[in-house]
């Protein structure tokens, strides 16, 4: 099977790394990808919001399988020119990727299918902002209608900073604040069957102790030992497969994956936000423990044939996931400087730890930085402890001039198991 990934982040690192393992996989390419996703498969430059040039590419390429790695083109509709040039792809339809492209329209579906959310209200106007802060009340949750790569939302106590982020959005959906822990589950669905993955926590604000602006996502891990064993099919019927059901009926069927952000509340579950695609930093670490070769799974997605798929396989191992940041990360980050010792990541803590590229590029022999998030480092272990220890060895080694991480990845979780 050829396969093209589309996307050049941490997450298509991942994805690169599982499918380059997969005995099916004859031929991996990805467009335009990055320095680590170099070593793993043969890289094209592209235009990844311009449908007809990546169906040209995948034409090119004599593609079996597309994977649309980032939200972008999936809302830009890529995903739709690749099915109409008879491409099977994994990612869904520009309407069905509204599902992440608009809070709002996330809502309206999930009214439909009675799917559990926080209360909210949309607003255009300052007005309106202010009847909606003042209705819910503090802490504030204010969160960009459209994509905003990670950084759209804003909770806080300040009732200035939440107008100021409504101030600067077009549209802004105002909710009630969600107590409780935060867990992330994605799905494959081939827009009718729906196969829940394993859980996962990753930890969006910037600093230790979750302080700090919100980011993409500091590190994750999985599994998450103080969830309850229910949790996976308690999401799949009172979440995963009702949306899938009323994508459906809107005629708009959600076919790739479905990524629930969620909130275990005092009164239950309830759904944060969806996703069109996989999540960074979470990926990382569910690949890591996935043991079913991945191409099959999003081949069944693609082609509408998961109901025939065999249960899928994971690993007891533990994994966890630290992103190593630029210098002045959320802001404007500084980049073009060289990161050095993954040469000794590779040596002395391969296969259980490993480094996953994000915003990086090649000049010369040097790896350079050219984003925010730089690397994500990965590490599998017995338990989360171990899985810890194996991550921050390997982070230590790597050199990148005022670089940030948080050092509290899983540390709760892992004192608690």
């Amino acid at each position: 099977m050829k396969v093209l990934v589309i996307g050049s982040g941490a997450r298509e690192h991942a994805l690169c790394r599982s499918l380059s393992l997969d005995p099916a996989v004859t031929a991996l390419h990805c467009a335009p990808g990055n320095a680590g996703i170099a070593e793993v498969a043969e890289l094209h430059q592209v235009d990844a919001l311009d449908g007809a040039a990546v169906s040209a590419l995948a034409a090119e390429l004599g593609a079996d399988l597309v994977v649309v790695g980032p939200e972008a083109p999936l809302v830009a509709g890529v995903a739709d020119a690749l099915r109409e040039a008879g491409v099977p792809v994994f990612g869904p339809s520009k309407e069905a990727a509204r599902l992440e492209g608009s809070k709002a329209f996330a809502k309206d579906v999930m009214a439909g299918a009675g799917v559990p959310t926080a209360r909210s209200y949309v607003c255009t106007t300052a007005e309106e902002v202010d009847a909606a802060l003042n209705a819910f009340g503090a802490p504030y949750v204010v969160k960009d209608d459209g994509l905003a790569a990670g950084k759209g939302v804003v909770v806080t106590d300040d009732i200035e900073a939440a107008r100021a982020h409504s101030a600067a959005c077009d549209r802004v959906v105002i909710e009630e604040y969600l107590d409780g822990p935060e867990v992330s589950l994605f799905a494959v669905t081939d827009g009718e069957t729906v196969l829940p993955l394993q859980p996962a926590q990753d930890f969006k604000r910037a600093l230790d102790n979750d302080e700090g602006p919100n980011t993409g996502g500091m590190g994750a891990y999985s599994p998450l030992p103080w969830a309850d064993p229910k949790l996976v099919d308690d999401v799949l019927h009172s979440v995963l497969q009702p949306t899938v059901d009323e994508m459906r009926r809107r005629g708009t069927p959600f076919s790739g994956l479905l990524y629930a952000g969620l909130a275990i509340t005092s009164r239950g579950i309830r759904v944060i936000e969806f996703n069109a695609r996989f999540g960074d930093p979470e990926t990382q670490v569910v690949l890591a423990r996935l043991q079913t070769p991945l191409a099959g799974v999003l081949m069944a997605a693609a082609t509408g044939d998961l109901a025939h798929l065999e249960p899928l396989r994971w690993s007891d191992d533990a994994a966890v996931t630290v992103v190593v940041a630029s210098h002045n990360y959320p802001g404007t980050p500084r980049t073009g400087d060289p990161i050095t010792g993954l040469d000794e990541v590779a040596a002395q803590d391969a296969p259980h730890a490993y480094v996953l590229h994000a915003g990086t590029r090649r000049e010369g022999d040097a790896v350079l930085s050219a984003g925010g998030r730089v690397l994500s480092v990965t590490a599998t272990g017995k338990d989360l402890t171990e899985a810890r220890d194996r991550a921050y060895t390997a982070v230590a080694r790597v050199g990148l001039d005022g670089s940030q991480h948080r050092s509290d990845i899983a540390a709760r979780a892992a004192a608690d198991a």
